[in-house]
């Protein structure tokens, strides 16, 4: 009998903690929507509750202010740059792989401005992520640093440098062809240069 209550207690559990993980998603998606149409500050925690259908006290029980869920979606954001770097398959030959993350990390800036300022710009005032949201930023470094090693550039001055090219070319690509691809188009000039240069 004590067998069968505890697998109960377990079903329970993980029914709650699915529960829970989808109203977290829910609430991710509809604050990244927020943040699309009205920018990453343009809303609020209430705005956030009635957008999903629940009352603004009920929401701090999935985060207790606007900087941690801005963090969630820190976290969130970088996920999915880990995720989508995974699904490709990397060249053989450094140099284009070099090429195929740089228009990686282009295609991904671009197609979601919000995400790029909260991940790439630091926008928000007062805004910093937690140590383990920031470490996924990381591990999207290391998977940058790797790639550059690999092409024969080491230094933490050659990766800024990448860094401010790619990124500067993102912002530009945001801030003045939303939707366009005028500096989008630039990424492969712009890498060959880089490699060219090294």
């Amino acid at each position: 009998m004590l067998e069968k209550d505890l697998s109960l207690t377990d079903t329970a559990a993980q029914r709650r903690d699915a529960r829970r993980a989808a109203t977290t998603r829910r609430l991710l998606d509809a604050a990244w929507e927020l943040s699309h149409e009205r920018g990453l500050t343009g809303w609020t925690l209430r705005d956030l509750a009635a957008t999903v259908g629940m009352r603004a006290p009920s929401l701090y029980e999935y985060v207790d202010s606007k900087n941690a869920l801005y963090d969630a979606l820190f976290a969130d954001g970088y996920t999915r740059l880990l995720e989508r770097a995974g699904e490709i398959v990397v060249s053989e030959d450094p140099r284009l792989a070099v090429r195929q993350i740089a228009k990686l990390f282009m295609d991904f800036a671009v197609e979601d401005p919000a995400r790029f300022q909260l991940l790439f710009l630091r926008t928000i005032p007062g805004f910093e992520p937690s140590p383990e949201s920031y470490a996924l930023a990381v591990q999207s470094l290391d998977l940058l640093v790797d790639a550059l090693g690999r092409a024969g550039i080491h230094g933490g001055r050659e990766v800024d440098l990448w860094t401010a090219m790619i990124t500067g070319l993102a912002s530009q690509q945001v801030s003045n062809d939303p939707g366009g691809s005028r500096w989008s188009d630039l990424v492969d000039t712009a890498v060959d240069r880089f490699l060219q240069a090294r």
